[in-house]
């Protein structure tokens, strides 16, 4: 009898956790006045409802206060707001502050992790952090080590941690989290280096693995039915991410997972992306390899998929599909929809319907894309849904130790890591987009665990014939798949992007500056240049009843390795230290975080 009574507590905590940590980030994402998840909402939208701040005043905006990490290289992801605390990451070693926003920013408590920097030459591009998350009274790390920490929100102390992969094989992190239900799921980098790369769900009290879905791989690890989970409506069938590999290539398949994760929670089903196929070089891994580059759609309960969508098959250009899904619902052909929204590295913007997984928009959102003609939309095609890739830009047609000149976009893809936002006011979405193009060479590698598994040499440069920048901000009608209007910038836009009911856009430029724009026209109502190149994301909050805007400064990121690492040759980087070299004419490291208000 005491075993039963003892068994049924044990149920009824689960399932009082399991309802506290979902209703924590609803709640919290529900409150306009807090941020409490990098996304700020777990449809990704990246959307504020509150307007203090609007068009009409923005302009008169002034910086409220400022706080220095004390960390140099690249800041991406942006603070958390909970009730009267922000709380602000780092790039490696991943400090975490907890400041008092009632105490002009005092450290509240600060939790400062032991890593070995043996973990830095291993991660691939820059040493970023996309941020933290707040769920159930805890603040979530993923750590470069891959080390997942979970701290009390109020004291910093370690609740729980759990090792999600081994640095030593070049398993790193970047990414945030996504506390969902009762679990935390969580990504992993390493698709430079031949990882096997998988999502993994951790159960939010303890920190015990619940289960882990690979990109790759026999049904039973990559977590697929063959008869119920589709691709483009039709079931993936048996063993689908073994037979499009060559014999056991897909042990070091690549397909990372260190980009976004959205969520629906009636459909119940999270949505995030997979990278590209190791190696970079097409000849070594004949067929589709999937199921890399690939749009998921999930169960957060036992991480089965139900569907799944390959945008980039058989990768040539290193275009991986991490970027965020936006969830919006619209109205298509007079029936409103739950759609999903994607912009993707290979230059094409994607809308899907999220349950089904049908595809209804693949169009270009930079013109100037050309690796592929156009994606088949012809339902009765064999080549629904692929790209039709051009032979000229194709490196694998071109072969091995060739130079396939003139390919766009470059390998950071025509939008990478750094998020769009959507507005329901305007039913536009906001695009921070590279506007670059790139020669690659593809030679053959060997692999060895823990080393570089590259297999291409790359060389980058603004898209030629154009405005001679290398960068675009655009806003995007996601039902048209049309580019409404266009901002363009000298360098990336490398800065995630914020909309707010005010009918503002904010955005960061890789100089420094913040911006804000008019939603409806992308008129430039303000601009003020921060200490360092900004690659972080906007966010906003309230606090005793003012409106406040914040985000990262601090170059680096891909875009910005050159000046983040100190490195001088043009080849360094994959090809981005050539690229970006007249960066360091505008700016220098840093890392702080600028926060602005109106004037009382």
């Amino acid at each position: 009898m005491r075993k039963i009574l003892l068994g049924a507590a044990a149920a009824l905590l689960a399932s009082t956790g399991m309802s506290m940590a979902n209703d924590s980030v609803m709640s919290g994402t529900k409150n306009p006045n807090g941020w409490v998840i990098q996304t700020g909402d777990y449809a990704n939208t990246r959307h504020s409802k509150l307007s203090q701040i609007n068009k009409n005043n923005v302009g008169d905006l002034q910086v409220a206060w400022t706080f220095s990490t004390g960390v140099l290289r690249g800041h991406e992801g942006s603070p958390l707001v909970v009730g009267d605390t922000m709380y602000v990451h780092t790039p490696f070693p991943n400090i975490v502050y907890a400041l008092d926003l009632n105490n002009h920013g005092a450290i509240k408590w600060k939790y400062e992790p032991k890593q070995d920097p043996d973990v830095i030459p291993v991660m691939c591009c820059d040493t970023v952090n996309r941020g933290l998350a707040f769920a159930n009274g805890m603040v979530f790390l993923h750590q470069a080590d891959t080390t997942v920490v979970a701290l009390d929100a109020k004291s910093g102390q370690v609740r729980w941690s759990a090792v999600n992969g081994d640095p030593s094989k070049g398993e790193t992190n970047t990414a945030t989290v996504l506390p969902v239900k009762d679990k935390v799921i969580v990504g992993i980098s390493g698709g430079e280096f031949g990882v096997q790369s998988h999502v993994t769900a951790y159960n939010i009290e303890t920190g015990e693995r619940v289960w882990r879905a690979y990109s790759m791989g026999p049904d039973e690890q990559i977590l697929m039915d063959p008869q119920k989970t589709t691709h483009l409506g039709k079931p993936v069938g048996k063993d689908s991410g073994l037979n499009t590999w060559e014999g056991d290539q897909w042990k070091i398949g690549g397909g990372a997972t260190w980009g976004w994760y959205s969520y629906d929670p009636e459909a119940d089903l999270f949505y995030y992306g997979t990278g590209n196929p190791s190696t970079w070089n097409p000849a070594q891994r004949p067929g589709d390899n999937r199921w890399s580059m690939t749009i998921m759609a999930r169960d957060p309960d036992d991480g089965m998929a139900k569907w799944v969508y390959q945008m980039t098959p058989h990768d040539e250009w290193d275009y991986d599909g991490i970027n965020e899904m936006i969830l919006t619902e619209q109205e298509i052909d007079g029936k409103m929809r739950k759609l999903l929204t994607h912009f993707d590295r290979n230059g094409f913007g994607y809308t899907l319907d999220r349950i089904t997984g049908e595809l209804l928009v693949a169009e270009k959102f930079d013109p100037v894309v050309n690796w592929a003609t156009h994606v088949e939309m012809d339902k009765n095609s064999p080549q629904y849904g692929r790209p039709q890739v051009v032979s000229k830009y194709s490196t694998e047609q071109n072969g091995e130790d060739v130079n396939t000149t003139g390919v766009c976009p470059a390998a950071l893809g025509t939008k990478d890591q750094q998020p769009a936002a959507y507005s329901p006011r305007t039913e536009l979405f906001y695009v921070p987009t590279n506007h670059v193009c790139m020669d690659y060479e593809p030679f053959r590698v060997s692999y060895t665990a823990g080393q570089p598994y590259v297999g291409a040499t790359l060389s980058m440069y603004p898209a030629p014939n154009s405005h001679g920048g290398m960068g675009n901000f655009i806003a995007w009608d996601g039902k048209k798949g049309e580019i409404v209007w266009s901002i363009p910038e000298q360098f990336s836009v490398w800065s995630g992007a914020m909309s707010t009911d005010g009918d503002v856009v904010f955005y960061g430029t890789l100089e420094g500056f913040l911006k804000a724009v008019d939603a409806h026209t992308g008129e430039e109502l303000y601009k003020f240049k921060t200490p360092s190149g900004i690659i972080g994301n906007v966010m906003t909050y309230a606090h005793n009843g003012k409106q406040y805007v914040a985000v990262l400064s601090g170059v680096g990121g891909w875009a910005g390795i050159g000046l983040a690492a100190g490195l001088t040759n043009p080849n360094d980087g994959l090809g981005a230290v050539g690229g970006y070299a007249a960066l360091s004419n505008y700016t220098a490291l840093g890392g702080q975080l600028t926060v602005f208000a109106l004037p009382d």
